[in-house]
């Protein structure tokens, strides 16, 4: 036990405090511990592995500390400072599942994470896990120490929370984080607000289909911080970046939002929106679709500002974009006018 106190101390909370992960119970020889982002808990994982991996190399195969991991990205119940469910349940029989030393990760965490961190996968396929009802698809994880290197501090200790994290590549469509609006108002009721009007922007962007949009859980970790908007697009691999602020006076809310540029920091388009609080819902519904509106033709023009510099073509490619804008609306003349666009040459 008090290996595992030690090891716990010089390996696990270093991670976690680096990952922004929540240690929920310790269970055992084991601990379960919650995420706000998919590409966190895996790049946390690695490291704990990579540094377990180099603490026992002087050791023995009988005093070396192993450790098993599983990943899973589901539903949750909370009761207090616990987690119960199915997310839980999924995660904890993945890792019964993985070999000494590895990490083994559910469909849903795969699709969070490829091509996000420097790791490769093997296909277990579906797998037949105790006390789930249904099969679940499972990967292996696999990656070089190389990538993921370790500095020794002056003992034989290794420090996982100082490793460097190179910056997750960009997809290849244009990308936006939507961070959690702050809440401006006096009251701290109004919290739900500016959080549900953020998810919902999250959701209709999502619509998009020429826009990679970052979830929510991933965002939401940056709730209550105010960081540097070039960090938060290398930590999520975005090119922009949506902020904004709720503020509330009497029976009227103000909504401010502005949109940036993750890369040059430079700021796109920025504007607030004004409104009467009597239908709460409604008036969500009002701004969601005003900011939306205005967000994707502005991302549009960013995108086609930067490829003057790297498009020869650069007719065709507004051709692209406009067309890709174009596909959300699903109504015949919203399909027909995208047709014609992608078929420009």
């Amino acid at each position: 036990m008090a290996r595992l106190r030690k090891n716990r101390s010089e390996h696990l909370d270093p991670v976690l405090a680096k990952y922004g992960g929540r240690l929920v119970k310790l269970t055992g020889d084991g601990a379960l511990v919650e995420f706000g982002s998919a590409v966190d808990a895996l790049s946390a994982s690695i490291e704990f592995q990579q540094a377990m991996a180099e603490a026992n190399r002087d050791q023995s195969q009988d005093t070396a500390l192993v450790f098993r991991m599983g990943l899973h990205l589901g539903d949750l119940i909370v009761d207090g400072n616990d987690l119960y469910g199915d997310g839980v349940n999924v995660a904890a029989r993945l890792e019964a599942e993985a070999p000494t030393g590895g990490i083994v990760i559910s469909r849903t965490v795969h699709e969070a994470v490829t091509g996000r961190l420097k790791a490769t996968f093997d296909d277990l396929g579906n797998l037949a896990l105790k006390n789930i009802d249904r099969p679940v698809q499972a990967f292996s994880v696999r990656w070089k120490p190389s990538d993921w290197q370790l500095p020794v501090t002056s003992g034989a200790t290794i420090t996982p929370s100082i490793a460097p994290q190179a910056p997750l590549s960009l997809p290849d469509k244009p990308s936006i984080a939507v961070l959690p609006f702050q809440n401006m108002s006096a009251d701290p009721e109004q919290e739900y607000f500016a959080d549900g009007m953020v998810e919902d922007i999250i959701t209709a962007l999502s619509r998009t289909k020429a826009l990679f949009v970052i979830a929510r859980n991933s965002t939401f970790s940056y709730k209550g911080k105010s960081p540097d908007i070039r960090q938060v697009g290398r930590e999520l691999g975005v090119r922009y970046v949506l902020e904004g602020s709720v503020r509330k006076a009497g029976a009227r809310v103000r909504i401010t939002g502005q949109l940036i540029d993750a890369q040059s920091g430079a700021h796109l388009w920025a504007d607030r929106f004004d409104g009467a609080l009597e239908d709460i819902f409604d008036l969500q519904d009002q701004i969601v679709s005003r900011v939306v509106g205005e967000i994707a033709p502005a991302v549009a023009e960013a995108e086609i500002s930067r490829a003057t510099r790297k498009v020869g073509n650069l007719e065709a490619y507004d051709y692209y974009l406009r067309g890709l804008a174009a596909l959300p609306g699903y109504s015949r003349e919203n399909l027909d006018e995208a047709q014609t666009l992608l078929l420009r040459r």
